[in-house]
């Protein structure tokens, strides 16, 4: 087993309902749920395989592909809709040069989507890492795009 699969699986007891906080301990290790590492997760906890699968696919915040560093999540809900976030999207995924739920070829970004993001009054929105940027505009995104990059988050 890896060293730093061992690492997280020693804070815990290999309990069935300890599985939820397992994967997530692992996806912030490893940036993404790894294959071999699941599977080394079911025997830890005793389940199946295929019931760590079903949970892990389940919720939507877990990656079964690695992540860019940069995670560039566009807001569709209802407000951002109406004020452009498609066409937001569009521009992101152009300047990217990927598409919606892709990763580039570098690790650098990772573009994907939320239905909402909470903050409604700033529409259109959209999350880069950690960071709100609101009422955007496509050349906000342009200049968005060049400052991460000038930035080297």
């Amino acid at each position: 087993m890896e060293e730093r699969l061992e690492k997280v699986l020693s804070c815990y007891d290999g309990k069935p309902f300890e599985l939820i906080p397992i994967l997530q301990d692992i996806q912030h290790e490893f940036g993404y749920l790894p294959e071999p590492e699941m599977r080394e997760v079911a025997k830890f906890v005793g389940l199946p395989e295929s019931n760590v699968y079903g949970v892990a696919t389940f919720f939507e915040q877990f990656k079964f592909t690695p992540q860019g560093r940069n995670k560039v999540v566009v807001c569709r809900g209802t407000a951002c809709h109406v004020r452009g976030a498609k066409r937001i999207l569009e521009e992101f995924e152009e300047k990217l040069h990927i598409k919606e739920g892709e990763t580039s070829e570098d690790l650098e970004y990772s573009l994907g989507t939320a239905a909402c993001i909470g903050c409604c009054a700033l529409a259109p929105c959209v999350m880069i890492n950690d960071s709100v940027e609101a009422k955007l505009t496509l050349e906000k995104v342009s200049n968005l795009i060049s400052k991460e990059t000038a930035d080297d988050i």
